[in-house]
């Protein structure tokens, strides 16, 4: 499922329109991304978690040429499903 399928389902389910949907969904992104580049953890209860990890930078090589490359330290989204969300996926 992507956004714009979300965001149809949403409407139907409600009978909201779309872009009364679309504004919920995508209120609901932007302050979850807010959260996350803030350093929060965002926490939906019976689905999962997200937060930022921080990487460092290391020394690597590239596999097509062999040369050495520096990769730069970055941020990066993490998630963990909930104890709900895999009990459902594994039932």
């Amino acid at each position: 499922m992507n956004k714009s399928e979300l965001i149809k389902t949403l409407s139907e389910e409600t009978n909201i329109p779309i872009e009364e949907a679309a504004m919920v969904v995508n209120t609901f992104v932007d302050n979850m991304k807010e959260a996350l580049a803030d350093g929060d953890r965002v926490e939906i209860r019976g689905f999962g978690s997200f937060k930022v990890k921080d990487y460092g930078g290391y020394s690597g090589r590239n596999p097509k040429t062999g040369d050495m490359v520096v990769v730069q330290p970055k941020r990066l989204p993490f998630f963990r499903a909930g104890k709900e969300l895999k009990e459902f996926l594994n039932d």
